[in-house]
């Protein structure tokens, strides 16, 4: 499916459509995603309540099915300082699919920004429900730990 937009939200079905609204996005933020990773917990279960804070620059992602916690890309160097807080849809719904997107410095692989794209479970809505100005280095080390 294509994205489709119904209101003022986005939905799709696909993690190409995930991708697509976060790259959107980040071209609206003047900051382009040009390298994107979705999330798998280790037990191969790919859906997650998701809790971040932006102003620390921390993302949690719990997995729906073993219930590990997992601080994605930078976060553990970030989190002693962090209040994160629960993410729902507008349909309140908290399981997502989630797809990590990077800004690199130009001419560099290093990450500039950080964007967290949820795809919901419940409703198929796509949108960014997170980003921030990110100075984590090797983008691929990065979106390895997400």
């Amino acid at each position: 499916m294509a994205l489709t937009k119904k209101g003022e939200f986005w939905y799709g079905t696909t993690s190409g459509d995930t991708q697509a609204e976060l790259r959107s996005y980040s071209l609206a933020n003047r900051h382009e995603a040009v390298r994107f990773a979705a999330s798998k917990c280790d037990c191969g279960c790919r859906t997650f309540a998701l809790q971040t804070d932006e102003e620390a620059g921390v993302a949690i992602r719990t997995c729906t099915d073993c219930g590990q916690e997992h601080l994605m890309g930078d976060s553990a160097d970030h989190v002693e300082e962090a209040a994160p807080e629960a993410h729902e849809c507008v349909c309140e719904n908290e399981v997502f699919e989630l797809m990590s997107g990077v800004c690199v410095y130009e001419g560099t692989h290093d990450v500039r920004w950080y964007y967290i794209a949820c795809h919901c479970v419940e409703c198929n809505l796509v949108g960014v429900f997170a980003d921030w100005k990110c100075e984590a280095g090797d983008a691929a080390a990065f979106l390895a730990k997400v």
